[in-house]
C-alpha cells in the first residue's frame, strides 16, 4: 500500500471541546495545523455534555475560586494533582467569559449574567453549603459550546481532516513524538501526518462497558496509540458511574436535575439519600450517589417488577421550570423511559459515564513518561487534554461540571505550550524513521489475512460484559480476580479478529475491528489498575479494602502494556500559590 506524508506544525487527533479549544489557539497564533476527527466535529461526543462548565463567577451566589479548588480536591478524595486544580479552577472564569465572548449563548438570569445552578460536590466557604457554580446553557450546555468553538475555528481557517481515524503514534530515536499513522475512511488511503507537535484529544473509552452514557465513538482510540508507543496509561481503575442513566437505555440524566431540585426515590417513595449524605443529600459527588443508589437495589428497594432501577422524581417541580431549563431531558425521558417528567418519575439507574484516568499529564497539556528517575519526565513533541489526558484534576472521582471545564482550561494550555515549544523548534521538520508506517500497515495487514478469524461484535461483547460484571460501582476480590483472567482472555481473542469486507471505500469493519484494539487497552488497564489498587478511594470501592489507604496508596498508578504491569507515581499535593488542601475523611 502507497502511504501518503503529510507534513504540518501541529497534528490535533480529535475534534471536540479539548481538540477545538488547542486548535483555535494554534490557529489564531498563524500555525499550520491539521485536525483529524472520525466524525464531523459537532458529532464529537461532547455535544452530549447537558449540565453546565462549572466556575466561581457569582452570579446567582458568592463564590470564590479558592473554593472551587477545595471541592475538586476533596471531589477527587485527594488523588488529583494539586497544582493542576489550582491552575484549572483560576482559569474557570476566564475561560468561561472567553467563550462568552465567542458567542456561546449561554441561559441567562433575569439581570443578564450567565445563569448558575448548584451541582453535586460544589460547595461554598470549604464545603459549608451547595453553591450555584455551574454555567449553563439550558440543558444543552456541551451542545453550545461544541458548535460556539466549530465556528470560532472555521473562522479562523482551521484545517480538518473529517472521517479519518489516527492509527499509530510515530516516535522518533530518542522517544520523541513525530506524528501520527491514519487512515481516511472515504478511501482507505494511509497517510502519515508529521509534525512538530502532536495533541491527543480523542476523548473516553467508556464503550469498554455494556451499560454506558458514551457515544459509541468513545473507544479509547488515544489511549490505545499510546499504549502500543510504549507510554504509560494513568489512574485507569477510577471509572465513573453517573447517578442518572436512564433505565434500560443508558443515556445520561443530567446532574442538573437534580440542581433545579429533583429528588431520588425507591420504591417506597423515600427520599434516601438524606441517610448516606445528610448535608448534600442528591448533590453528593456521583460516586456516593451511584454507590447508595446500588446499596438501595441490592438491598430490596428499588422499583419496577426486577426491583433494579430508581426513580427520579421532578413532578414537584413548577413545570415551567421543567420546560425552559430542561428540555431536552424531558425529551429524552417521554422518547427513552415513556414517562414525561412534568407528572411522573423518570426510571433510572448508575451508568458507566467518565474515565477519570488517561495518558499522564502536567496542567500544560505535555505528556509525561517516568525516566531515569524522574517521574514527570516529559515526552518531547507530544501533548494530551480532555477526557483522554490525566492531568491529574479528577483524581478517583470527578465532580460534575469539572469536565467542560477541564475540557477548555487544558486545551486552551497545550495550544499555549505547543506554540511554545514549536517556537523554539529549528524550521526543519525532524526526519521521519524509514519504519514509521510499518506497525500500522501490518496491523491493517493482519485484518485483511486473518483466516477464520474472531467476530468483532461479539468479541467486543464479551469485552463489555466482562467489564460491567467485574469491574463496575462495587468491586469484590473474586470477582476481580475473575475479571483479569476474563479480561486477558479477550484480549487474546481480539489479537484474532477477522473481517468479512475487504473493500477499501467506507469500510466501517475494518474502523470497528480497529477500535476494539484500542477498547481493549483500556479494559485490560482498567481492571488491572482496579485488581491491584488495595484500597476505597473514590470511583474504586473495594469490598475487601473498604477504607482510604493514604500511607500506601496516596500515588498514581502507571499500567504499560508491555509484561501488563503496574507502576507508580506521586500526586502533586503542592497547589501553585495557595496552601495544600490538607487530607481528611471525605463526607458529605
Amino acid at each position: 500500500m502507497n502511504v501518503t506524508k503529510r507534513s504540518y506544525d501541529a497534528v490535533i487527533v480529535g475534534a471536540g471541546g479539548a481538540g477545538l479549544r488547542a486548535a483555535l489557539q494554534l490557529a489564531e497564533a498563524g500555525l499550520n495545523i491539521a485536525v483529524l476527527s472520525k466524525v464531523f466535529p459537532t458529532r464529537s461526543h461532547t455535544v452530549a455534555a447537558q449540565g453546565g462548565v462549572a466556575a466561581s463567577l457569582g452570579n446567582s451566589d458568592e463564590d470564590h475560586w479558592h473554593w472551587h479548588m477545595y471541592d475538586t480536591v476533596k471531589g477527587s478524595d485527594w488523588l488529583g494533582d494539586q497544582d493542576s486544580i489550582e491552575y484549572m479552577c483560576r482559569m474557570a472564569p476566564e475561560v468561561v467569559y472567553e467563550l462568552e465572548h465567542f458567542g456561546m449563548p449561554f441561559t441567562r438570569t433575569e439581570d443578564g449574567r450567565i445563569y448558575q445552578r448548584p451541582f453535586g460536590g460544589h460547595m461554598s466557604n470549604f464545603g459549608e453549603k451547595p453553591v450555584r457554580r455551574a454555567c449553563a446553557a439550558a440543558d444543552r450546555t456541551g451542545h453550545a459550546m461544541l458548535h460556539t468553538l466549530y465556528q470560532r475555528n472555521v473562522r479562523a481557517n482551521t484545517r480538518f481532516f473529517v472521517e479519518w481515524m489516527a492509527l499509530d503514534l510515530v516516535r522518533g530515536p530518542e522517544g520523541e513524538v513525530l506524528g501520527v499513522t491514519a487512515i481516511e475512511m472515504e478511501t482507505g488511503e494511509v497517510s502519515v501526518f508529521q509534525a512538530k507537535a502532536t495533541l491527543f484529544a480523542t476523548g473516553g473509552s467508556g464503550r469498554m462497558y455494556y451499560a454506558s452514557t458514551n457515544a459509541f465513538i468513545n473507544t479509547g482510540d488515544g489511549l490505545g496509540m499510546a499504549a502500543r508507543a510504549g507510554l504509560p496509561i494513568q489512574d485507569m481503575e477510577f471509572f465513573q458511574f453517573h447517578p442518572t442513566g436512564v433505565y434500560g437505555a443508558g443515556i445520561l440524566i443530567t446532574e442538573g436535575v437534580r440542581g433545579e431540585g429533583g429528588i431520588l426515590r425507591n420504591k417506597d417513595g423515600e427520599r434516601f439519600m438524606e441517610r448516606y449524605a445528610p448535608n448534600a443529600k442528591d448533590l453528593a459527588s456521583r460516586d456516593v450517589v451511584s454507590r447508595a443508589m446500588a446499596t438501595e437495589i441490592k438491598e430490596g428497594r428499588g422499583c419496577g417488577p426486577e426491583k433494579d432501577h430508581l426513580l427520579l422524581d421532578l413532578s414537584h417541580l413548577d413545570p415551567d421550570v421543567i420546560i425552559r431549563r430542561l428540555p431536552g431531558i424531558r425529551e429524552i425521558s417521554i422518547r427513552f423511559a415513556g414517562a414525561d417528567p412534568v407528572r411522573e418519575p423518570i426510571p433510572v439507574v448508575p451508568t458507566a459515564h467518565y474515565q477519570m484516568g488517561g495518558i499522564p499529564t502536567l496542567y500544560s497539556g505535555r505528556v509525561v513518561a517516568p525516566k531515569n528517575g524522574d517521574p514527570d519526565a516529559v515526552v518531547p513533541g507530544f501533548y494530551a487534554a480532555g477526557e483522554c489526558a490525566c492531568a491529574s484534576v479528577h483524581g478517583g472521582n470527578r465532580l460534575g461540571c469539572n469536565s467542560l471545564l477541564d475540557l477548555l482550561v487544558f486545551g486552551r494550555s497545550a495550544g499555549d505550550s505547543m506554540i511554545e515549544d514549536i517556537g523554539k523548534m529549528p524550521g526543519a521538520l525532524p526526519d521521519l524513521p524509514r519504519d514509521a508506517a510499518e506497525g500500522s500497515l501490518a496491523r491493517l495487514d493482519r485484518l485483511e489475512s486473518q483466516k477464520d478469524g474472531e467476530s468483532v461484535h461479539e468479541v467486543q461483547a464479551a469485552m463489555r460484559r466482562t467489564m460491567q460484571e467485574h469491574c463496575g460501582v462495587f468491586r469484590f476480590p473474586e470477582m476481580l480476580a475473575k475479571g483479569v483472567a476474563e479480561i486477558e482472555a479477550v484480549a487474546e481473542r481480539v489479537s484474532r479478529t477477522g473481517i468479512g469486507d475487504h473493500s477499501r471505500v467506507f469500510n466501517t469493519a475494518r474502523i470497528e475491528a480497529l477500535e476494539v484494539e484500542n477498547l481493549i487497552e483500556a479494559a485490560k488497564a482498567t481492571m488491572m489498575g482496579a485488581a491491584n489498587r488495595e484500597e476505597s478511594r473514590g470511583a474504586q470501592a473495594r469490598a475487601d479494602f473498604p477504607e482510604r489507604d493514604d500511607t500506601n496508596w496516596l500515588k498514581h498508578s502507571l499500567w504499560y502494556r508491555e509484561g501488563n504491569r503496574i507502576d507508580y507515581r506521586p500526586v502533586h499535593l503542592k497547589p501553585l500559590t495557595v496552601e495544600t488542601v490538607a487530607l481528611k475523611k471525605r463526607v458529605y
